[in-house]
């Protein structure tokens, strides 16, 4: 009998169409849905401080994982002080790095396992990203 495993997974990542939107944040965030949301909103403030709102994508991934990006065509620079990073990505490179940042932040403040698995989860998409060494310089 042969075996194969395949430790080649692919995490493969969908826009949640408009009529679909209502329910992402509750399914993956629970009650602290707003919280997640605004402080998404506030890191992407704080660390690309040239942007200035829009709307935003909501992404799930097949490995369970969410994140959030800026629906823009432009790129968008990226500011980390505490650790001098400061280059352009695209909208959604910058939008994997801002919610790596929330979650992370908020998976100390906040008592909901969800959250740092959904750190992990993103994170592990991101290492497969095409702009994977800008996102982890940033979130070094």
């Amino acid at each position: 009998m042969n075996c194969l495993i395949d430790n080649t997974s692919v995490i493969v990542a969908r826009t949640v169409p408009a009529h679909e939107r209502l329910a992402v944040l509750p399914r993956h965030f629970g009650r602290h849905m707003l919280i997640v949301e605004q402080t998404i909103y506030a890191f992407m403030c704080r660390l690309a401080p040239e942007y200035t709102g829009g709307y935003w994508h909501y992404i799930e991934l097949s490995n369970g994982g969410f994140y959030m990006a800026p629906a823009q065509e432009e790129p968008l620079r990226i500011m980390v002080d505490g650790n001098g990073f400061d280059d352009t990505m695209s909208a959604p490179a910058a939008g994997i790095t801002v919610c790596l940042f929330a979650l992370s932040h908020l998976s100390f403040r906040l008592e909901h396992e969800s959250i740092s698995t959904h750190f992990h989860t993103l994170r592990d998409f991101a290492l497969t990203h095409a702009e994977a060494s800008a996102i982890l310089a940033a979130i070094d």
